[in-house]
């Protein structure tokens, strides 16, 4: 299947509608039906500020987090429009992909590739 991978890129001490940012985009996926997302967290970064955003011992307020999913063009406008509707402000990338699942749902990889 065609469609897009959109990463989106915020720190753990961003919220919205008083839930982390990163979770609130996690629970929206879901909510629009979309495959899944992935949240990654980095060490570091540095913003568009050009301020470096990090991770601490003690303190991981600031750091850097990415949500990653994979989606058609028609779940991509949707997103946006929702992302949009509700004030968000947010870096992505946005990159053209091929998607699909290899396998059945048991774990076994054999057979021919199953797009979704």
């Amino acid at each position: 299947m065609n469609g897009y991978q959109v990463t989106f890129f915020t720190q753990q001490d961003r919220r919205h509608h008083g839930k982390p940012l990163a979770d609130w985009l996690v629970h929206l996926a879901g909510e629009l039906g979309l495959r899944g997302a992935t949240v990654i967290p980095a060490c570091e970064g540095i913003g568009h500020h050009h301020r470096i955003h990090s991770a601490h011992f003690f303190e991981l307020a600031d750091q850097p987090l990415s949500v990653v999913m994979a989606m058609t063009s028609e779940e991509a406008d949707r997103l946006f429009d929702r992302l949009r509707a509700d004030g968000v402000h947010l870096f992505y990338v946005k990159t053209p992909v091929e998607f699909g699942v290899i396998g059945d749902d048991n774990g076994n990889g054999n057979g021919n590739a199953a797009k979704s």
